[in-house]
């Protein structure tokens, strides 16, 4: 296999870790770049079993620096790009949509000005792949399913962020023919995801005996794939995915946020020896989230036939493993539960 350097942006966060980790260990001749800001959900720690690997990289650097990607794009030559970095959180884009704007809408034009200017039309064995979200599609309220050809209805500051990078990458692909593809994932699930999201915070406020603030009536519907499987679809769209084409991800794998989250408990429950309908208590329901989307459910059938992807856990055993990985790395989630996040925990659901 030809040797290429790749640049993968947000690598040190939850998606990214899972993705540079596969990378590097399954393409020994490949140079993986790890950029990332190192925000508060950028952890090098998800990384230490290849951090000393020599054919690994890590840069920090911030996508809105201009200057500084490009000086990246001349220096190392990369041969592609797969763009995971974004602010992703929904209700931390209410409350400071700007951060939204520059990160995930002039970061991603950064990336492209940088690739076109460093790849100067020569597109052969050049890709740029940028990783999105279901999201960007709206809301589900009748039935069916998203489908790649949906068309795009953003809700949140962050999801019409999303859909605006989504835009620009297809904008570069047909003005100035630099070869993309996009992906649009469903939620995920598994290790090292930052606790403000809704699987890890659960898991690790039912081990402090803490209340589980449910939106509205938990009646929100998610699809939900486990981690491992999107890192693996990614890897194939990479190298398999047809220049311009988008790719939906997804799990076929449809939970109401309320029962979802009393799997959780159960699962708890056992693990943690506690009496049946023990961590059910903790349920707490809050005001629900403004512009709050009632479905996602993906149709993953394209990625399934053209690529022969396909989700490997269900559900009940993707849960169990991510609840034994949480409370086998409690130092790790005490460590990122500390300090700003506590504070910006506090500030959403203390007076709810």
């Amino acid at each position: 296999m030809t040797k290429k350097s790749i640049l993968i942006t947000g690598g040190a966060g939850f998606i990214g870790s899972h993705v540079v980790r596969l990378f590097v260990q399954k393409y020994p001749e490949y140079h993986i770049f790890n950029l990332d800001k190192l925000t508060y959900a950028g952890n090098l720690k998800n990384l230490t079993d290849i951090e000393q690997a020599p054919n690994y990289t890590f840069i920090k650097a911030d996508l809105v620096d201009a200057v500084a990607i490009e000086s990246l794009f001349q220096k190392h030559q990369f041969d592609g790009v797969i763009h995971l970095a974004a602010e992703s959180h929904v209700d931390r884009s209410i409350s400071n949509p700007m951060d939204f704007v520059m990160t995930n809408v002039v970061g991603t034009v950064n990336l492209l000005n940088a690739a076109k200017n460093a790849w100067k039309a020569d597109f052969n064995n050049k890709l740029f792949y940028h990783v999105s979200t279901d999201e960007v599609y709206g809301s589900l309220h009748d039935g069916g399913f998203f489908l790649e050809t949906t068309p795009y209805d953003p809700q949140s500051p962050y999801s019409a962020s999303k859909a605006s990078s989504d835009h620009f990458v297809r904008a570069y692909h047909n003005t100035y023919k630099i070869p993309v593809v996009i992906s649009n994932c469903s939620n995920n699930y598994g290790p090292n995801q930052f606790p403000e999201k809704l699987i890890p915070l659960f898991i690790n406020n039912i081990r402090n005996n803490k209340p589980l603030p449910v939106y509205g009536k938990g009646e929100n519907v998610r699809d939900w794939l486990y981690v491992v499987d999107h890192a693996r679809a990614i890897d194939m769209v990479y190298h398999k995915g047809k220049n311009g084409e988008t790719y939906n991800i997804g799990g076929f794998n449809e939970w109401t946020n309320i029962d979802l989250i009393k799997v959780v408990c159960k699962t708890m429950d056992v693990k943690l020896g506690r009496t049946p309908g023990t961590s059910e208590q903790l349920i707490t329901y809050v005001t629900d989230r403004a512009g709050h989307d009632l479905r996602y459910a993906i149709d993953a059938h394209k990625i399934m036939r053209e690529l022969g992807w396909e989700p490997s856990l269900q559900f009940e055993e993707g849960i169990e493993k991510t609840i034994d990985w949480y409370l086998t790395n409690q130092q790790w989630m005490d460590e990122v539960t500390s300090g700003d996040y506590a504070n910006y925990y506090d500030n959403l659901y203390g007076n709810r």
